[in-house]
C-alpha cells in the first residue's frame, strides 16, 4: 500500500514508539490510509499519527485490555483476561477466580505475583478498576467465555458449527450471521 509506505517513510529511523497498539487498530489504520472514514462503532484507532512520528497522540490509550480464551490451548496457558499499563500487568483467571499482579519496572520477567501482598492492595484495586473499565469499553460481557470448544485438537472441534468449505469473500459475507441482508 503506497499510503502505508509513505507514512512509514515519514517515521524517524530507529524510533520505537511508546504508544500501545492493538490488532483492532489495523482496520482503522488501513481505512485512514485509504482516505476513508472510520466507522464510529469500530474498535481501535488509526496508527497513522504514530507512523508519522507522534509519540503520544492526543487521547491515546494508556493501558490495554486483552482476553485469552483457549484453555489450556497449544501454549498450555489457562483462559484469562488482563490489563497492562507501562508499569503494571494484572491477569484474572476467571474459571478459578485467581489474580496475578506484576510490577513491570521492578520485575520485568513477571516472577513475583503481588496480588496477595497487602503492600500492593491499592495498586491491585486500581488495576482491577481499570480492567473493568476496559472490559466494558471493549463490550466484553463474557459472551464467549462459556463457549469452550470440545473434541479433537487443541482448539477444539469447530465442525459443530457446520462445514465451512471454500467460499469467496462475497459468499462468506452472505452466509455470515452478521449479514444485514439475510
Amino acid at each position: 500500500c503506497r499510503a502505508w509506505t509513505a507514512a512509514a517513510r515519514n517515521s524517524p529511523a530507529g524510533r520505537v514508539p511508546e504508544a500501545f497498539a492493538l490488532n483492532v487498530d489495523f482496520a482503522p489504520t488501513f481505512l485512514d490510509l485509504a482516505g476513508l472514514p472510520v466507522p464510529a462503532d469500530m474498535q481501535g484507532r488509526s496508527l497513522v499519527p504514530i507512523l508519522k512520528g507522534e509519540d503520544n497522540p492526543s487521547g491515546w490509550r494508556q493501558s490495554l485490555y486483552y482476553r485469552y480464551y483457549h484453555d489450556p490451548g497449544h501454549h498450555n496457558t489457562r483462559a484469562h483476561y488482563g490489563v497492562r499499563t507501562r508499569t503494571h500487568k494484572l491477569l484474572h483467571y476467571w474459571k478459578s477466580d485467581e489474580w496475578e499482579l506484576f510490577d513491570l519496572r521492578a520485575d520485568p520477567d513477571e516472577q513475583r505475583n503481588l496480588a496477595g501482598d497487602p503492600a500492593h492492595r491499592a495498586t491491585l484495586k486500581s488495576m482491577q478498576a481499570e480492567l473493568a473499565r476496559l472490559k466494558r469499553e471493549a463490550r466484553d460481557d463474557d459472551q464467549f467465555a462459556s463457549e469452550q470448544p470440545g473434541g479433537p485438537g487443541v482448539d477444539g472441534n469447530f465442525t459443530i458449527h457446520g462445514e465451512i468449505g471454500t467460499r469467496t469473500v462475497a459468499e462468506a459475507i452472505a452466509a455470515s450471521d452478521h449479514n444485514p441482508h439475510r
